[in-house]
C-alpha cells in the first residue's frame, strides 16, 4: 500500500472554483487512474489472454515519475485553447491493485476542449513521464 495520501476531489473542486480564472470555466473533468489486476498488454489488446499466463494477473505495481517532465506537460496543457485550470497528483512507490496511480483535473471553457486537454495530458504523462512496472501473480 502506498504511503502517499490520495487527494480529495471535493477540495480540488473548491480550489478550482476559487481560482482567478474560474469564471472562464464551464466544466471540470477528473481522471483517476487505478492499479488493475489485468495486465496492461491484455487490457489494451496488445496480447492475447492465455498466451503468457504468468503475465496476466497483476498483483501490484512499481510506479515512479519525472517531476520536471510532468511540470513541462502541465505548462503545455495550459497553452491549449480554452484551458484555465490544471492539477495533477501522481502516486509513487509500490502500489497494490486498487491503489490510486494518478488524479488529473482539467477546467476549461467548453467540453470538447476540456476532453481533448484531459486526453492529451493523461496520455502524455503516461507515455513520457512515468515508469510503471507491473508485478505478476507467478
Amino acid at each position: 500500500m502506498s504511503e502517499k495520501k490520495s487527494p480529495s476531489m471535493d477540495e480540488w473542486l473548491k480550489e478550482a472554483k476559487a481560482d482567478p480564472n474560474a469564471d472562464k470555466c464551464g466544466m471540470y473533468l477528473v481522471h483517476n487512474g487505478v492499479v488493475r489486476s489485468t495486465a496492461k498488454a491484455i487490457a489494451r489488446g496488445l496480447a492475447e489472454p492465455g498466451a503468457d499466463a504468468a503475465k496476466e494477473i497483476v498483483t501490484s505495481m512499481e510506479f515512479s515519475y519525472d517531476a520536471n517532465k510532468v511540470e513541462s506537460v502541465i505548462e503545455e496543457t495550459y497553452r491549449m485553447e480554452g484551458i484555465w485550470f490544471v492539477k495533477v497528483w501522481l502516486n509513487e512507490g509500490h502500489l497494490e491493485v486498487g491503489d490510486d496511480i494518478m488524479y488529473v483535473m482539467i477546467g476549461g471553457d467548453i467540453r470538447p476542449r476540456v476532453v481533448d486537454a484531459l486526453n492529451f495530458l493523461v496520455g502524455t504523462i503516461k507515455d513520457t513521464c512515468v515508469i510503471e512496472k507491473e508485478c505478476y501473480e507467478n
